[in-house]
This record gives C-alpha cells, structure tokens and sequence, in this order.
C-alpha cells in the first residue's frame, strides 16, 4: 500500500499538487479578507479537490503522451520505470477528470466552465493535433494563460461569487495576476533547459533547444526579474511597506540562484528549478496577508 502511494505521489508531480494545494487556498484566503467573510470548509474544500482532479489529469497525461521522450529526460517517473503501466496510468487520468469535472459542475456553472477551458488546454498541450508543448511558444501560452490567468481570475471570482453573489476583481488580484503569467512562462521555459537531449531527438521545440541552455535561462530569469520589479513598483505606488518588504527579499533569493546556477549540469539546473517552485510557493503563501 505504502509503495503505491508513493508511486501515485510521484506520477501526480507533486511540485504541481502542492502549488495547486498553495494557490486555491490563497485565492481563498484573498477572497475571505477583502469581503469580511466566515471560512466555508465546504466551498474551499470542494474546489481543491476539483482542481488537484484537474492537475493530476493534465500532467499525468502528459506523462502518459510523453513515455519516449521521458525515457532519457526523466527515467525514473512512474511510467518509464515500469512501475505504473500505461493503461493504469490513462484511467487515473480520467478518473481524476471525472472526479474533477463532477464537482465543478457541483459548484456551479462558471466554475465548470473554467475547469472544461482549462482541461481542454491540459490536452492540447500534451496530444495532437495541437500538442502545444512541440513549440516554446504554444507551451508558454498554455501554461501562463492556465497557471497565471485563469487560475487566479477564475477560482478568484468563484470565490469571491460564493460569498457575495457577484463577480467583481479587485486590484489586488490584478497585481498577483500579471506576476504569477510572468512566473509562469519562466517554469514554462525553465522546466525544459534539463530536458534539452530528449526534446531535442524528438524535435520538441523549446527555447533551450532552439538558442541553447544559457540564452533561454537569461531570457527567463529577466523574465522575472521584471515580475519582482512590477511588484515592487505596485507596491511603492500603494505604499505598502510589508509588499515592498516581501517582495525584496524573493527578488533578492531569486537573483542570487541565478548567480550559482550552472546550466551546463543536470543537478544544478534542477536545483535552481526546484528552488524556483518554492519562490511561487512563498508568493502565493505570503501574499494574502499583504492585501
């Protein structure tokens, strides 16, 4: 039991699970201090549940499109490891769906609206004919529009439609918007600099293929280098010292990784990639108390 678990735990990506985990419950946490609001369990709870659904469908997927390619990215995920069979792994994906699907549609039409947009995108991005992740762009687009826009717009203003009746976003959610795009396109671009041998055999198209390791990283890192700095100007604009703070010391962090990084090795990139996700973790984490 104990071993299936952890084979389930690792097929889900757990940075994935753990970020969707983070941001629902802060988009939550956001909603509750701007309109005065009692905690609900019920509501967070059956929208966390959908949206994990939503999370292990599309990246399990991903690895269930990708078994070639992960062969000599990523030897050791479920799948290629012989640990999970491709068939187990493709009624995973549909049952997390379902169970996704069903309580979107439980918690409304607007929230199964944006769970549909956002599964169909999760398909796109992994099967033909779309397969957004064979060029940087259509992967970058995928993945900025679902983990930066929509996510926050829409699980937002479901919240915030559960305790008020109405959809109004503040400005607040904008300023967290722009940056968590931002974020999102650098995961989008650094998650592939690791992966260039395997994308490149099979004419994957991302930016570290396309320019090299190096120039997609610089391109990346003064990607969100301007988020930190578009989020340390909303906060000197709104005079908020805590923002200014917070955000300070993340830019700080974040240059500082750039600096050690090195992209010609494998442990070093992954390092900085994981040390990346916690940066969204801690901005999703910290945010709401800033607001």
């Amino acid at each position: 039991m104990i071993k299936t678990i952890g084979i389930l735990w690792r097929f889900s990506r757990p940075h994935t699970i753990v970020g969707s985990f983070i941001s629902v419950t802060a988009l939550y946490s956001i909603a509750l201090r701007i309109n005065y609001e009692a905690f609900h369990w019920q509501t967070w709870l059956i929208t966390l549940i959908s949206c994990l659904g939503c999370n292990l469908y599309i990246t399990g997927l991903n690895q269930w499109a990708d078994v070639e390619i992960d062969s000599i990215n990523k030897p050791k995920l479920p799948i290629v490891s012989g640990e999970l069979s491709r068939q187990m792994a493709l009624r995973i994906c549909l049952i997390s769906l379902g169970i996704s699907l069903v309580l979107a549609v439980l918690s409304g039409w607007f929230f199964t609206v944006l769970i549909v947009l956002i599964s169909l995108i999760g398909t796109a991005y992994s099967l033909p004919p779309l397969r957004f992740k064979k060029h940087h762009l259509g992967a970058a687009a995928a993945i900025g529009l679902v983990r930066g826009v929509m996510v926050n717009t829409g699980i937002y203003l479901h919240f915030h439609w559960s305790m008020t009746g109405a959809y109004e976003f503040p400005d607040s959610m904008v300023a967290l918007t722009v940056f968590i795009t931002a974020f999102s396109i650098g995961i989008a671009w650094f998650k592939d600099i690791p992966d260039t041998a395997g994308d490149d055999r099979f004419q994957i198209r991302t930016l570290a293929v396309l320019l090299n390791r190096k120039r997609a990283f610089l391109l990346g890192a003064m990607l969100v280098i301007g988020a930190y700095g578009y989020m340390l100007w909303d906060a000197w604009q709104a005079g908020n010292m805590a923002s200014l703070v917070a955000h300070g010391i993340f830019l700080s962090i974040f240059t500082g990784m750039c600096f050690i990084v090195d992209t010609g090795k494998q442990k070093s990139v992954r390092w900085f990639y994981m040390g990346f996700w916690l940066l969204f973790f801690a901005e999703y984490i910290v945010y709401p108390f800033l607001v």
